[in-house]
Formats: structure tokens, sequence, C-alpha cells
């Protein structure tokens, strides 16, 4: 009698949980992404690539999904999303970074064309729901990622594009150009990494002005419509 029951409540959990997914995927998706700076640090190393790889692909799957609820091409998502996903599968297998930077190079694309997406999403309708104001959130970290993900690309291109203060000539994990790309694009500016070489100081000042739009523009209309809406001028 028990096996039923407990497999009816594990089915109706289930629903449930995919229910929320599809509801809110930014809100899962952002939930993802925070989790992933916590867990990042742990999968540094020879060990933790293969789990690096593995939770990417989870990502991509979740970005893929939020591009899915908004207006825009679902199908152009997927177009970079299986290429990423196949080469971070075979860097899983195989434990080998040198597929790294092509797989970044699909997940860049990938990232700022659902950043693009959610902005379109916000900006088509007047209404201000609860997943939209977790996508303002999901938007950050989506260009933050892709920022990431390009100056890997920048790194591997031209080595020594960024230096650090500790080991100031090795090449810079995923860590630390997460960290400079969310220090960059919150216009914190902590200076602990740094690009030294032209076209990686082009590439982070592309990132400021990314940074600043995203305050003036999606931040502030969100405050702009919730003001209205307040007044009784937008319905």
């Amino acid at each position: 009698m028990l096996t039923p029951l407990g497999g009816v409540r594990t089915e109706a959990y289930d629903r449930s949980v995919l229910s929320f997914v599809k509801r809110e995927p930014s809100a899962v998706l952002l939930g993802a992404q925070l989790a992933g700076v916590l867990l990042y640090p742990f999968m540094e190393g020879d060990v933790g690539r293969a789990l690096f790889s593995l939770f990417g692909i989870a990502v991509l799957g979740l970005v893929v999904l939020a591009v899915r609820s908004t207006p825009s091409l679902t199908w152009i998502a997927v177009l970079f999303g299986i290429p990423a996903t196949v080469l971070l599968l075979i860097q899983a297998v195989t434990g080998d970074d040198a597929l790294l930077p092509y797989s970044s190079a699909f997940e860049a694309v990938l990232y700022f064309y659902a950043a693009g997406a959610l902005i379109r999403q916000i900006v088509e309708d007047h209404i201000v729901t609860r997943d939209e104001l977790f996508a303002v959130g999901a938007i950050f970290t989506l260009v933050a990622w892709g920022f990431a993900y390009t100056f890997t690309v920048c790194q591997a291109i031209e080595p020594g594009s960024f230096s650090a203060a500790v080991d100031a000539s090795a090449d810079r994990t995923w860590m630390e150009l997460l960290f400079l790309s969310f220090t960059v694009l919150s216009s914190t500016g902590l200076s602990d990494v740094v690009p030294v070489e032209p076209f990686a100081r082009s590439l982070v000042m592309i990132e400021q002005v990314a940074g600043l739009a995203f305050i003036a523009g999606v931040v502030s209309y969100l405050v702009a419509l919730t003001v209205l809406r307040a007044r009784g001028e937008v319905k």
C-alpha cells in the first residue's frame, strides 16, 4: 500500500516541479547560475572538469527553455546549443580542455541571444510579472557569463590577454574570468584581474557599455512601468 501512495506522491511532486520550471524558467535559470558561482571553485582541477562540463550542459538546457518562453526564435538557441552541448560532452568524457575555446564561442553567442530574448519579452508587454522580475537578474547573469566565455576565447587566441595579482603570466581560470566579467558589468572594478592586451581591453570596454545600458534601459523601464501602473496610467 505504501509504494503506490509514495509513487503517486512522487509523480505529483515531479509534475509540480516541472510545472514551476515551465512557468518561471527565468527564476530557475537565475538560481542555477547563482548556484554555479558557488560551485565553480570546487570544479577546478582534473576531477572537476567533467562536472564543470556536465553542469554547463544543464545550464544550456535552462537557457534554451528560457528563450522558448519568449517571443524570440527557439531554433536559433537550439542551433548554438547543440554544438556547445556536444563539445561539452566530449570534454566531460575526455577531460581535455582543448575544445574549451570552441564550446565557449557557441555558449557566448547563445547567452547573448538569450539575454536579448528576455529583454524583448520584458519590453513587448506592459505587465510586470514575477518571472520578468527574475528575468532582470537572469539577463545580468547571462550577459556576465557571455562575456566571460568571450574572454575565454580571447585568451585562447591571444595568450596573456589578461593578467592578475597572483601568477600574472599564467592563463586565467574560468572563475577569474567570470569574476572579471561580474566586476566590469556591475562597474565595481576591483582590479584583481585586468586586461592587458588591446583587444582584451576593447572587449572589457564593450562590457562596460553593456552594464550601463542594462541599468539605464531595462531596470529603468521596469521602474517607470511600475510607477505608471501605480498611478493607473498603464493597464
